[in-house]
């Protein structure tokens, strides 16, 4: 019978898996010459935030707790109805960051450098859903820790003590309802801004790309070849050698000299 004959790869014949894997080979070969780009963008953009994060003053945030509740729980007003005072806590969450409540936190409190608008500015209000309770945050930022942590502390409290008396007042009527404070502001350890490592992660993560970026770019324009095989892809020409970067010493560079004039 027949063999059947054996086909074998040409020498120029080029597999599948190849092709594919050359373009990444060449990618991670310019990653590798141009590592010290790389990780010094990334230590000048995460250092430099880290820097620029640490030099911020630092802000601080109390929290006070408000609780709405009907003023007779067994009287037909809400009808003991969580549904009720869950949109009554709703609507009492929108009052309480008004005009009306931060110029009476401003006289309670007569401090000379707080305005009512720094009042509103810095204060912000968020019912807890499903529940009755509201908490009511005021941030102070000051080159002073604890003078931010203080101050912060005093207007959050002033805050829930002034809603209480103005809104508690305004919901007098067919539908009464209590709107007291819960749980009164504590002194804040920790700033919620800046987070020097938080921020430096940050960077870091957006600096990777940056510095890739660099690294295509500098090779993109560095017009110098980086191999014999890049020699041989250009001029189509096979290298039969290469001669190696050699340093001569002081010692010996008047002999070569010497040795060249007497060749001339």
């Amino acid at each position: 019978g027949m063999l059947d004959e054996e086909t074998t790869p040409t020498k120029g014949t080029t597999s599948p898996v190849a092709t594919i894997l050359s373009p990444v080979g060449t990618i991670l070969q310019l990653l590798l010459r141009r590592v010290w780009t790389i990780v010094l963008v990334l230590v000048v953009v995460t250092g430099s935030t880290f820097a620029f994060s640490a030099l911020q003053m630092p802000t601080y945030e109390a929290t006070v707790q408000m609780l709405v509740s009907q003023k007779n729980p067994g009287g037909p007003n809400l009808g003991g109805d969580i549904g009720g005072l869950q949109d009554a806590t709703l609507t009492v969450a929108e009052m309480v960051p008004s005009m009306t409540v931060a110029q009476g936190v401003v006289e309670q409190l007569n401090l000379p450098d707080l305005s009512a608008e720094d009042v509103l500015r810095n204060m912000s209000v968020e019912p807890n859903p499903g529940t009755m309770v509201i908490d009511v945050s005021y941030t102070s930022t000051a080159a002073n820790a604890q003078m931010a942590q203080e101050r912060a502390q005093l207007i959050a409290n002033a805050i829930g003590e002034v809603s209480t008396k103005k809104i508690g007042d305004a919901m007098v009527g067919a539908n009464p309802i209590v709107f007291r404070v819960w749980d009164e502001a504590t002194l804040p350890e920790n700033p919620v801004s800046p987070n020097p490592v938080r921020n430096s992660i940050i960077a870091l993560l957006l600096g990777g790309p940056l510095a890739v970026g660099i690294a295509f770019l500098l090779d993109y324009v560095d017009d110098s070849w980086k191999s014999p095989e890049e020699v041989e892809e250009f001029s189509g020409v096979p290298t039969f050698g290469v001669i190696p970067v050699f340093e001569v010493s002081a010692g010996k560079r008047p002999e070569l000299l010497a040795s060249k004039k007497e060749g001339e």
